[in-house]
């Protein structure tokens, strides 16, 4: 730290024409250095006091047999689809299941508004369509992604799990914050019936209708995921863990259900199932993805409120 000051000083006198911005960028960038080293000792502390994963050998190896098996190429492109299929219906799968549950049926949100064979199969062929004809061409681009950005694939690169978790919410923070202001523009009434009005057709919600979209919908609001990709990703594995995270909450906020003790209400400023449910609803208002925050801060959450004060009243 002694020997940091003194560079810094030195490389201040250094600068004779502009000495006070200067030095005065030099020393935002040793306190920019200084945030993100401490926060990395962070990590290393919380990862210094945490047991040992007795899992971390068996995946090691698990990981390095893949590299040895297969190109990069695959891994990105075939090994995402898989990722984002299998992921995307095994948290599909509960939802499904609660529609032949009688008593689950008291967490249902618009009870008068049952899920029927008709619509979900409907929804399951545009999932079809939207997934293999619009996102798997996206998909094939993500090897070259990683290539561009010199993004690395091997164990040892490989972000510790609270660092992972923390580049999530930071991608999440920002996919939200794209949604809110994309989403919201959707619904201005001059192109709302052209693009918007197509996610809305079930005015209550299930789990697999969470991506049931117009493709232009799909590519304006799916673009929100990649800027945190391109801010936080520093390993391949990051692109399947925020992908992972990011279908679990989109499902959890259109599965129609409100069950107690759900752990995602444990992030700060979750939005969950009730608050989406009810922009399906109602049209208008409660737009973020995610967050509240930014439905709290515009004021766009007004409605929601008054609709939860007069069922608190019944």
């Amino acid at each position: 730290m002694y020997t940091r000051k003194i560079n810094s000083i030195n490389s201040c006198s250094n600068h004779t024409l502009f000495p006070y911005s200067s030095c005065s960028s030099v020393m935002e960038v040793n306190e920019t250095a200084t945030i993100l080293s401490s926060a990395l000792l962070a990590v290393d502390y919380v990862d210094s006091v945490l047991p040992e994963n007795p899992l971390q050998l068996p995946l090691e190896q698990a990981w390095n047999h893949i590299l040895q098996s297969y190109t990069k190429f695959q891994i990105a492109t075939w090994g995402s689809l898989i990722v984002h299929e299998f992921i995307y219906f095994f948290f599909c799968l509960p939802g499904f299941i609660f529609q032949f549950l009688p008593f689950l049926q008291k967490y249902k949100i618009q009870q008068d508004k049952p899920e029927t064979w008709e619509k979900q199969w409907k929804c399951f062929k545009m999932l079809l369509f939207n997934h293999f004809c619009i996102q798997l061409p996206l998909i094939c681009g993500t090897y070259y992604f990683t290539e561009f950005f010199n993004i690395p694939y091997d164990w040892d690169s490989m972000p510790r799990w609270p660092l992972l978790l923390a580049q999530c919410f930071g991608c999440a923070v920002i996919e939200d914050t794209w949604h809110y202001f994309l989403h919201r523009a959707l619904h201005h009434r001059s192109i709302y019936k052209f693009i918007h009005k197509v996610h809305h057709e079930f005015t209550s919600p299930f789990g697999m209708q969470a991506e049931y979209a117009h493709p232009l919908e799909t590519l304006i609001l799916g673009s929100g995921f990649f800027i945190g990709i391109m801010v936080f990703c520093n390993h391949v594995v990051l692109l399947w863990a925020w992908v992972t995270f990011r279908l679990l909450e989109t499902i959890d906020v259109h599965s129609g259900y409100d069950i107690p003790l759900n752990p995602l209400h444990l992030i700060p400023f979750y939005a969950g199932a009730r608050f989406h449910d009810f922009h399906h609803m109602n049209f208008v208002g409660n737009y973020g993805s995610t967050f509240t925050w930014w439905d709290k801060l515009f004021n766009t959450d007004a409605q929601f409120h008054k609709h939860q004060q007069k069922q608190k009243q019944q």
